[in-house]
């Protein structure tokens, strides 16, 4: 099959080297496309994991090596911003080939794999990314059905289960760890920084839990106004977002900014002037947070990891649901498997119909001639046409069964009954119509 899957998710590696390969995801990809060793590439590149799919030819490099190329390109972007011993990078990256890569691209669009068990949020990435791989034609026939057929079966994992039942998501996870902290939220100040898909889930979900009087800082001010106006929040400049934090409880990040917003002494002269403590929850990916932050009196910050222990919560009442999406799943990896072996006698379908076409393009031709320039009636020309195409079409067939029964006596009877199910001699077939 010769697919092949690498990548680092929240399971194996820490926030700071998916926040590093998250910044060079283009780069990345212009780098493997470069190297010219695949023949389909598909990227997934999401807050909690950074995942390469592939199709390669074997022909043209074998696995092994073709593992040992993305070690060490991620290695070469990833040695300036990170220090880590040399063995220890192996231990972040997990690989899947063939069936187990299906497996797990379906686990992950069905939300199974994903931080917020059952989270809608992972398949509308899944599907955004493969629209842009798509339309650059980097994907192809093989990822092409992969990612569509993982769409699918997100969907369907989704209409079947009750997995996503309840509200489950990052932005969902943010807001309960803000309920942990307050209790109820009615009458705590909150600030949004972004106005995309994630600030727009967590506003929702605030407003669902009765906060009130939110704060929406964008830097594209048009995009904070919308998005406060549609939730009864107020808008503010971003110029004057620190002036603002003086104000704020809780501040939930989640901007799409390639570097940090809020640095250590911005946060710290802040807090001086300010009255309780300040509750920072940052979910975006490159982090919108200065690490730092955290080493202040009175401020306390929590990244995408730090939502484990709010998600674990209702992880009990998902495991029955989760085994019932697994069992869909392992189902479609068969139809999938089923569908990539029907793929393998495509080329030998496509040759044998071209040669079934040259004969009946020239008998036609010959049955025109004879109609326009013999004696014989219309009756006789096409019993001649009939004939002519029934022996030329079973003449190949016809000896390649006598000589497969000739040269291997052994084996004869097994190939022969093969044969009879290729042709689908004795079954009561359909009558194939147009």
């Amino acid at each position: 099959m010769q697919l092949l899957t690498l990548g680092i998710s929240y399971k194996t590696a820490p926030i700071s080297v998916r926040d590093s390969l998250a910044n060079k995801k283009e780069q990345l990809k212009r780098a493997v496309l470069k190297a010219e060793l695949l023949d389909e590439l598909f990227i997934l590149s999401t807050c909690n994991r950074f995942e390469i799919y592939c199709k390669y030819n074997s022909e043209k490099i074998i696995e092994s090596k073709l593992k040992t190329f993305f070690i060490k390109l991620l290695r070469k972007y990833l040695k300036e911003s990170l220090k880590y011993k040399k063995d220890d990078f192996h231990d972040y990256i997990y690989y899947y080939s063939d069936l187990k890569a299906v497996k797990h691209i379906y686990q992950v669009a069905a939300g199974l794999d994903s931080l917020v068990i059952g989270e809608d949020q992972i398949l509308a990435q899944l599907k955004s990314a493969f629209k842009v791989f798509k339309k650059e034609d980097i994907t192809g026939t093989y990822l092409n059905q992969l990612c569509l057929e993982a769409i699918r079966v997100g969907k369907k994992v989704r209409t079947e289960t009750t997995i996503n039942q309840r509200a489950v998501s990052i932005s969902y996870a943010a807001v309960e760890l803000a309920r942990d902290i307050f209790g109820e939220l009615d009458g705590q100040k909150i600030m949004i920084l972004g106005a995309g898909k994630t600030s727009e889930l967590t506003l929702k979900n605030l407003v669902n839990y009765g906060a009130e009087g939110i704060l929406v800082a964008n830097r594209t001010y048009s995009s904070g106004q919308k998005l406060a106006q549609k939730y009864g929040g107020e808008v503010i400049h971003w110029d004057k977002l620190k002036d603002k934090l003086i104000e704020v409880d809780i501040l939930i990040a989640s901007t799409a900014a390639p570097h940090r917003v809020l640095h250590y002494n911005e946060i710290r002269d802040i807090v001086k002037n300010k009255r309780g403590p300040l509750f920072l929850i940052d979910i975006a990916l490159p982090r919108d947070i200065e690490e730092r932050v955290a080493e202040i009196l009175g401020v306390h910050l929590h990244n995408i990891d730090d939502l484990k222990g709010v998600v674990e919560k209702n992880l009990d009442l998902r495991q029955g649901e989760m085994a019932k999406a697994e069992k869909i799943i392992e189902t479609e990896v068969q139809e999938y498997d089923r569908w990539m072996r029907e793929r393998f006698c495509v080329p030998l379908i496509k040759e044998m119909r071209a040669e079934a076409e040259e004969i009946k393009e020239n008998e036609v031709k010959r049955a025109l001639h004879l109609l326009e320039n013999s004696e014989l009636r219309a009756e006789e020309v096409l019993e001649q046409l009939a004939h002519r195409l029934l022996n030329k079409f079973l003449h190949q067939p016809t000896v390649g069964l006598k000589k497969l029964a000739v040269d291997d006596k052994d084996a004869a009877q097994e190939k022969l009954e093969l044969a009879q199910k290729i042709f689908a001699v004795g079954e009561d077939n359909e009558t194939i119509s147009d």
